[in-house]
Order: structure tokens, then sequence, then C-alpha cells
């Protein structure tokens, strides 16, 4: 098993407010990150996960944890504010592993790239090779804004992917769940496939999730994630719901 430190940036920016990956960005980008940071401790018991912003004041919620509950906890409250930084994100995200306790444990950035990126494609390439040469591999998931970002993005790629141990990943609006997309790709399965993974066609028929269990966690094998997993998203909806009643009350 693979033993690695990850480090996810969450784009909150105002883009995520959109509602074209239902229900909107920032609740379909949730419950995505729901699903990867619960696969990679799943993966090795050893691994650690942290959570940053991307927008706003771009900072880190939590450093690389076991704790999967302190994880989950750090999205809730979390609002659409302001513009994504990509640049810096990823920058202050490999400090943010440089400095992980254990140091046998590999480094990864999982990205989530749902607004325009205003950094040109020369700064993102002496990025990208910056992290290569530290041996931090990327994995991007781009979505709502793919037709303006993935030409950025793959030169990014390009740069930072070292024997196939990064991955793009593209994905169309639609009626889709960006959770079910993602549970087939390489950002859950792993260093199987690597390079530019664009997944239009099968987002426009809508891809079941691979294991068929809820959130691609066995609650057989392990309970108490599921079920924090479960209590997560529930409490999630249910803020949901009571935000857009109030939104509608107001109106």
């Amino acid at each position: 098993m693979v033993l690695e430190a990850t480090m996810i940036c969450v784009d909150n920016s105002d883009w995520m407010r959109n509602g074209d990956y239902p229900p909107t960005r920032i609740e379909a980008q949730h419950d995505a990150v729901n699903l990867i940071c619960g696969a990679k401790t799943q993966q090795n018991p050893e691994n650690t996960v942290g959570i940053m912003t991307m927008a706003g004041k771009t900072e880190v919620l939590v450093t690389p944890t076991q704790d999967l509950g302190k994880i989950l906890q750090s999205l809730h409250g979390l609002r659409p504010t302001g513009s994504a930084d990509f640049a810096m994100a990823v920058q202050r995200a490999q400090l943010a592993l440089k400095h992980r306790q254990n140091k046998n444990q590999r480094q990864r950035i999982i990205v989530f790239v749902g607004s325009p990126i205003g950094t040109d494609v020369q700064s993102l390439v002496r990025i990208g090779k910056k992290l290569k040469k530290n041996n931090v591999a990327v994995d991007i998931v781009n979505f709502g804004e793919e037709g303006e970002n993935t030409e950025k993005l793959e030169a990014f790629l390009n740069a930072v992917n070292s024997n196939d141990n990064s991955h793009l990943i593209t994905i169309p609006p639609g009626p889709h769940i960006l959770s079910d997309i993602l549970i087939e790709s390489p950002v859950i399965a792993g260093d199987g496939e690597g390079g530019i993974s664009a997944f239009a066609a099968s987002a426009a028929a809508g891809v079941a999730s691979a294991s068929g269990f809820e959130f691609g966690v066995d609650p057989s094998t392990d309970p108490e994630l599921a079920l924090a997993l479960r209590v997560s998203m529930e409490e999630e909806r249910a803020r949901q719901e009571a935000e857009a009643k109030k939104r509608a009350e107001e109106e």
C-alpha cells in the first residue's frame, strides 16, 4: 500500500455558487472531497490528509492528519468568496507537505479547479517543475470552467508529471454527480493510469459508484468511517436546505 500525505485544495471562490453541477458547484465539490478523504485514509491507515482553501485568505484549514472527523469538520461553514488563486494554493500546499511529520510519506496535492485561472502558462510551468523537483505529485479536478482552463492545466500537468504520478481529470457539466465520476478516476484508484483523463463520455452518460457502496466505503469493513461520512453528508444537506429556505423567505 502506498504511504502518502495529501493536501486537498478546495475552490471556494464565488464561482462555486453556480448550479451546473447539482446541487451547486461547492456542494458537489464538498461531497467529492469527503469521498477522497475517506478513500485515502482507508487505503492505508497511516495516510494523512489536509485541507486548504484557494479563495479569500488561501489558508490551511487542517494540516495533514489521520483524523477524518477533523477533516470533514473543516469543510462545514465554508462559504464561496472572492477569486481562487491556483498558483498560491499549490505552493502553500507544498509547504504544508514539506512539514509533514512522517517523512516516509509520498507527497500529493489534489486541486479542485472550478473557476478561471488567472496565472499565465509560463508561471504555471515554472511552479510545476518546482513541484516535480521536490517529488510532489498533483491530481487536478477540472470542472465548471474547463473550456478556459484546460490548456493551462495541461501545460502545468506536463511540467509536474513524473512517471505518470499526476493526473488531470476534466469533468463537463451535466446531471451526473461529481463524486460518482471521480470514484473511477485515478484520483481515487491511484497511479494505475497517468496523464490526462477526459471523462466527457462517462460524465454525459452518468457513472455509478464502482464499489456499489455509499461514499465508496464498505460499512462492513469500516463502519465508523461509513457512519462518519453519512452523518457529515446529512448535516451538510440539512444546512444547505436551511440556507435555501432562508434565502427564499428573504426574497
